[in-house]
């Protein structure tokens, strides 16, 4: 399979002339059957890179929101095969993230999962918990089927790692702007600095998420990164309306997107 991830939606993505808006939600919340929709609603609101999270029973860099998403989600009988089948129900020409941690990966198989995503249309992988010192393997595997390993980096990462970081990865960095869980409070203080170092540093697209909720907060960052990612804000949408949040979840990625413009 070719490796050559160029002209992928992904690597669009961030061609844009304008910070990509990537925005997460769990994989079958509220449940298998109607969690589709919820995706679908992402792409109408205009989501330039679609995050599907694999519920997990020990999302530990998740907060309160994700974490009782994947417990619906996992009692619900989601997991990866319903995350696969909905990127290849969404349109190939929209950008696709599988989102995870390395534990339900490492169960299903590393080549398994890597031609199950070529397969169904995703374009990059983020594992939560796997550094580039570890199971390299799978990114081979991920690299050999047109999947970006995706990264991150931190407030804590020294600078002289990011590089290491970087060329391990592809796609984009991932570079979480707080200590911490997701959707937490964000706190923009010096926050634009170091990312624009870090951008600096990893000479690829850097998106920044954890605690961003609002037009406000994106538009704060958009002058610092090339993506900024929205999660738990849009979990809590879908928390508090089920299956008939597919509605606001539109209406909030128009308004997080105007924070872009």
């Amino acid at each position: 399979m070719s490796t050559n991830n160029n002209n992928s939606p992904l690597d669009l993505a961030f061609e844009q002339g304008r910070p990509a808006l990537v925005t997460y939600l769990t994989a079958g919340d509220p449940s298998p059957h109607s969690s589709l929709d919820m995706f679908k609603a992402l792409v109408e609101g205009g989501a330039d890179v679609i995050e599907i999270g694999v519920p997990f029973s020990d999302p530990g860099a998740d907060g309160p929101a994700i974490q009782r998403a994947s417990e619906r989600a996992l009692s619900a009988g989601g997991g990866i095969e319903n995350a696969l089948q909905i990127a290849k129900s969404l349109p190939r020409d929209v950008a696709k993230i599988l989102f995870g941690y390395l534990n339900p990966f490492f169960a299903f198989g590393y080549e398994e999962l890597a031609a199950r995503c070529e397969d169904a249309g995703v374009h990059g992988l983020l594992c939560v918990d796997c550094p580039p010192e570890e199971e390299e393997m799978f990114r081979t595997a991920l690299k050999s089927h047109g999947v970006a390993p995706i990264l991150l980096a931190a407030p804590t990462t020294p600078e002289s790692r990011i590089p290491k970081i970087a060329n391990a990865g592809a796609g984009f960095l991932y570079y979480v702007s707080m200590t911490g869980v997701t959707g937490a409070a964000l706190d923009l203080d010096g926050v634009g600095e170091r990312v624009t170092k870090v951008r600096e540093l990893a000479k690829m697209p850097v998106a920044v998420g954890f605690g961003i909720r609002s037009e406000a907060d994106v538009r704060a960052l958009a002058p610092f990164a090339d993506g900024v990612v929205v999660g738990s804000e849009l979990v809590r949408i879908v928390e508090k309306l089920g299956d008939g949040a597919a509605d606001a979840l539109v209406d909030k990625v128009r308004e997080l997107k105007r924070g872009l413009v």
